[in-house]
């Protein structure tokens, strides 16, 4: 494992962070065992740096970490969560958060606090209610010991918040497709010089430039010999910059981990090539002609008041025009509630915004639903729902059971 060095306090970071919000789950939940095994994994591996934050898989992120970290485990690595920022009404509830999140994570001290999703209103809210005050003071009291923020802010809004402090470390989202989004590369390198260690996610974007990715993406990435899956080109990406600590990669696979582990080993800062640049270059191009919507799937935007699964809505538009595939037959299924009785497509959004001002995106979610409802709906989606219901899914069934049975024949 690489290791890069925080000049603020000397800690020698993985190359390579692990991030805590996208666990494996079965039925739901984490899948605990399975995530276990593949966090230890990576520990063992040369990982030593965790996060997570208090909303992550519905709150139980946090508790979930404190379980399987007090095997040893802990003292192998660096934990990084977060202030609830939007929860917090008066100076007490960042007492009351982080007294609930030392407990969730079974440890008397939190390597690195962030206030989580910072912009300029935020901030300037919570230094009203003391919150600078608040950090100092509990790191004096050991519970934390070093300060920072993670923000999804613009530029200049960014800017603003570096200089409004002494911060150790901030967390923003950087990939190839996000050079001039958000903080970006301009960002990245401003705080760099302030002195503060710069930590990354989002380096894949949502999984969008990995897995499974458009076919003339694949054709240039196959241009070149290394046979680097998406993923590790993503990454490289990243790690390439000198300025970046280290890379958060939501893992939740082994063969992930170990392909994550193999380029945090291996890509050193400017190491990548002209031409492999130019690589880049072009297939940034085929994703922002293709993508419809620029969503990590991040589900800060949800729970929907309507039952709107917002993120997978996105992400089946996306693939439609991604893969040039139609997504009805998915889309009705799942979206639709034929498979699982609970209705969850775009045209049940009211356009209440309570979504637009949750979004780290800044996107227009209600108007953009919209455009999912027209293209993959149609009208009278819901009389196409009951139609699929009564005379489709009884005819699959009826196969499948069918199916089940000759398989049965034939084992005995």
């Amino acid at each position: 494992m690489q290791y890069r060095k925080n000049e603020k306090n000397g800690d020698k970071i993985s190359a390579l962070g692990y991030g805590a919000m996208r666990l494996p789950t079965k039925n739901g939940m984490i899948n605990k065992e399975k995530a276990k095994n593949q966090i230890y994994y990576a520990i063992d591996h040369g990982v030593n740096i965790i996060d997570t934050a208090f909303p992550y898989h519905g709150g139980a992120s946090e508790s979930f970490l404190g379980e399987i970290l007090k095997n040893g485990y802990r003292e192998k690595v660096k934990l990084m969560t977060k202030m609830p920022s939007w929860s917090v009404k008066k100076y007490e509830d960042m007492e009351r958060f982080l007294e609930i999140q030392l407990e969730k994570l079974q440890t008397d001290c939190i390597d690195y606090y962030l206030i989580h999703n910072m912009s300029t209103v935020s901030f300037g809210k919570l230094k009203k209610l003391g919150v600078l005050k608040f950090l100092e003071d509990a790191r004096a009291k050991g519970k934390i010991n070093n300060i920072g923020f993670s923000s999804h802010a613009n530029l200049e809004a960014f800017k603003e918040i570096v200089d409004a402090y002494q911060w150790d470390v901030c967390l923003i989202q950087y990939n190839y497709m996000d050079e001039k989004n958000q903080a970006g590369t301009k960002g990245l390198k401003y705080a760099h010089l302030k002195g503060i260690s710069v930590f990354i996610m989002e380096p894949l974007k949502g999984g969008l430039l990995a897995g499974k990715v458009p076919d003339k993406a694949l054709q240039i990435w196959g241009e070149s010999d290394t046979g680097s899956s998406p993923a590790n080109w993503a990454l490289r990406w990243v790690l390439n910059h000198p300025e970046v600590t280290c890379v958060f990669s939501g893992m939740n696979d082994e063969d992930q981990i170990k392909e994550n582990l193999k380029v945090a080993d291996e890509v050193l800062p400017n190491s990548l090539t002209e031409d492999e640049l130019k690589l880049y270059e072009r297939v940034k191009e085929v994703y922002e002609d293709l993508m419809k919507v620029d969503c990590t799937g991040c589900g800060y935007c949800m729970p929907c008041p309507r039952g709107v699964d917002i993120p997978l809505c996105f992400n089946l538009y996306n693939q439609k025009y991604m893969f040039e595939k139609s997504q009805f037959f998915d889309y009705l299924a799942i979206l639709g509630g034929v498979f699982s009785g609970q209705e969850a497509y775009a045209g049940l959004c009211t356009n209440c915004g309570r979504c637009v001002k949750a979004c780290p995106q800044n996107l227009e979610i209600p108007e953009l639903l919209g455009d999912v409802s027209h293209e993959l709906e149609g009208r009278g989606f819901k009389y196409k729902i009951k139609i699929f219901g009564s005379v489709v899914m009884p005819v699959l069934n009826a196969f499948i059971s069918l199916s089940n049975r000759f398989s049965r024949k034939n084992r005995g």
